[in-house]
């Protein structure tokens, strides 16, 4: 059993910058895979980026490549997205994922997911 709380998320304005961190307890595996995924209002969810808790290997989506980066510190057990130049079409809920495949950009791929957190990029 994994548990994942998510934090961060906040109202900011465009061009400004937020730092997601995504806390995990009970049981962890250096080859599990941690994900950011996010749902904005009418839309379905959007993998934004993913990591291996060992490293070596990252991944984003497109429309946040050079904004956004993710990384872990493994000795607290938390996965970060710090989240640069911010857009309005960047609102959304976040969401912290993890889990065993290697399927990074697939949600189905994860089995373990945080409640949320809101993040309005807004004037």
């Amino acid at each position: 059993q994994v548990q994942l709380v998510e934090s961060g998320g906040g109202l900011v304005q465009p061009g400004g910058s937020l730092r997601l961190s995504c806390a995990a307890s009970g049981r962890t595996f250096s080859s599990y895979v941690m994900g950011w995924f996010r749902q904005a209002p009418g839309k379905e969810r959007e993998f934004v980026a993913a990591m291996k808790w060992s490293g070596g290997r990252i991944y984003y989506t497109d429309s946040v490549k050079d904004r956004f980066t993710i990384s872990r510190d493994n000795a607290k057990n938390t996965v970060y997205l710090q989240m640069n130049s911010l857009k309005p079409e960047d609102t959304a809920v976040y969401y912290c994922a993890a889990g065993g495949s290697a399927i990074y950009r697939n949600e189905h791929a994860y089995d373990y997911w945080g409640q949320g957190t809101q993040v309005t990029v807004s004037s």
